[in-house]
């Protein structure tokens, strides 16, 4: 089975255990880069009117990514993370998500928080990918360890 770990990261913390979980499947490493990166100021989530604050106020925004996969069809299992924003994953998963055909993927989305859990991610997920099956995911940290990790994997 060929791995994809693909990840949005706007702060770090998601690349660094998109890394880790990368290093034990032995995949291929994605970054999902925005075309216009995200300032300090964009990721305010107390401000309404912080960029991070309208795209999610709107279920239809979705930002544009900045480079593209050139194969997908040679993945078999994609692995997506993302920092959880307003109790969800970020619309530019969305975008990554309606970018592609997943048709007979496996699609297995792991988030990062302090404090909330991955939540209903893998139902929202099934809904735009209906013709992949989605797995249920996982909430990591930046201390979540190599066993922990492990322990998640074998129950996919």
């Amino acid at each position: 089975m060929k791995n994809l770990v693909a990840y949005f990261s706007a702060s770090g913390v998601t690349r660094d255990v998109a890394s880790k979980l990368n290093s034990l499947v032995g995949g291929d490493l994605f970054e999902i880069v925005p075309e216009e990166k995200y300032s300090s100021e964009d990721l305010d989530w107390t401000n309404n009117e912080s960029r991070s604050s309208i795209e999610m106020n709107d279920s239809n925004s979705r930002p544009k990514i900045s480079s593209k996969i050139a194969d997908i069809s040679q993945y078999d299992r994609i692995f997506i993370g993302y920092p959880v924003w307003w109790y969800t994953f970020p619309r530019i998963i969305n975008t990554f998500l309606e970018e592609y055909n997943f048709s007979d993927k496996e699609i297995v989305p792991f988030c990062t928080s302090g404090s909330s859990g991955i939540g209903s991610a893998s139902n929202d997920m099934a809904k735009i990918v209906p013709d992949a099956k989605v797995l249920e995911g996982i909430r990591l940290s930046k201390s979540s360890s190599d066993e922990e990790i492990k322990a998640w994997l074998e129950t996919l």
